[in-house]
């Protein structure tokens, strides 16, 4: 897709201009998108949930609130730019039809998980497991109609980049609530990180019999370093260690998937992409990165901003660019900048593992 027909296609989604510019030729015909509120561009804007971002201050740098849980682009935004791709659209919007799919779509729910049960308490969401339900009626329903043969179909998915980044809901809106969830009694943290890792081994395994070959499969990142966390244990500032040793249980499991599902999936490659270590570097040294705040929301009540999300209408900070948070639990643009660059630019970091996105879309 030229420039032109991104800035076109830009405008029929209603974007600024601004954020339809690409990095230049696309190096992947495609990009889909699996997840929760991390990378969440608007589709639960569309179901009756609580968990939703379509009002203001959320998009406050984004030029309106679209849905997406940060003040303007997510990792995922940022990697698909620098793709050459245009910003994913999400599955349920109205506009996500016919050609309009073609370079991709966004399935990822906030609230959502790899356990169906997680984040129930938030009213609707669309699991890992619901959202590969919606992907598999776009490859059997959607997609054969747009493509001229199952062969042709089966190349531009085995082509395109498919990222998939959950689970941290399956923990701080499951495992680390035991008023609404009984998980943390009926698993110890190892047996619970073992039932996400088979649960998760098995959707991914679902995502390759459906084609998906290119796959980006995120790790959690530091979730004891959340402003939410923070303000419900630490009076200091500090991050939780005892969550953060929940997430590298989980993490250290999902790493040794990554090789196994390589070496064991034909033709596939998946890349492991480190969220936990670069984010936890930006918020215990804010200051390396140029930011003023690593345990601060932007835009939040209570200590640290962690005691709830942005209410409507609520004035945010100014200075977003100093502020790791934009809210308790989501970071800012700025950050999500950073996270991307280091695995989708020209020059990836170990962060990604073992090669980087756009090597991988080369591939």
């Amino acid at each position: 897709m030229n420039r032109l027909v991104c800035f076109l296609f830009g405008l029929l989604l209603g974007l600024p201009s601004h954020f339809m510019e690409v990095e230049g030729d696309a190096l992947s015909p495609a990009m889909f998108i699996f997840g929760d509120s991390l990378v969440d561009d608007g589709n639960n804007n569309h179901i009756p949930t609580v968990a939703r971002a379509d009002y203001a201050p959320y998009g406050v740098d984004f030029g309106y609130p679209n849905g997406r849980f940060t003040n303007g682009l997510t990792v995922v935004d940022y990697g698909a730019k620098l793709l050459g791709l245009p910003l994913i659209p999400a599955y349920l919007s109205p506009l996500s039809k016919g050609p309009a799919i073609l370079k991709g779509l966004n399935y990822a729910s906030a609230a959502a998980g790899i356990l169906d049960q997680t984040g129930r308490h938030f009213g609707s969401r669309i699991s890992l497991n619901q959202q590969l339900n919606l992907f598999e009626k776009t490859v059997k329903v959607d997609l054969p109609v747009l493509l001229e043969s199952a062969e042709t179909l089966s190349l531009y998915l085995s082509e395109s980049i498919f990222v998939v980044g959950i689970a941290g809901n399956d923990y701080i809106n499951n495992y680390l609530l035991p008023l609404l969830y009984d998980s943390s009694r009926v698993y110890s943290p190892d047996a619970f990180a073992d039932l996400l890792i088979n649960t998760y081994s098995q959707q991914l395994r679902r995502l390759y019999g459906l084609g998906a070959r290119k796959m980006v499969v995120v790790g959690v990142g530091p979730l004891g370093c959340l402003p939410s966390q923070i303000f419900m244990v630490n009076n200091n500032g500090s991050c939780v260690d005892n969550v953060n040793d929940l997430v590298l249980g989980f993490n250290d499991r999902l790493f040794d998937l990554i090789d196994t599902l390589n070496s064991t999936l034909p033709e596939s490659f998946f890349i492991y992409q480190n969220a936990y270590s670069i984010t936890l570097d930006i918020v215990t040294n804010p200051s390396s990165y140029g930011f003023t705040y690593g345990n601060t929301a932007c835009c939040g009540l209570g200590r640290y901003g962690g005691y709830l999300r942005c209410l409507p209408l609520q004035p945010p900070c100014n200075n977003r660019d100093q502020y790791v948070f934009f809210d308790a639990f989501h970071p800012t643009s700025a950050v999500n900048s950073i996270i991307a660059e280091r695995c989708y630019g020209e020059s990836p970091t170990d962060d990604c593992y073992p090669i980087g996105v756009r090597e991988l879309a080369q591939l």
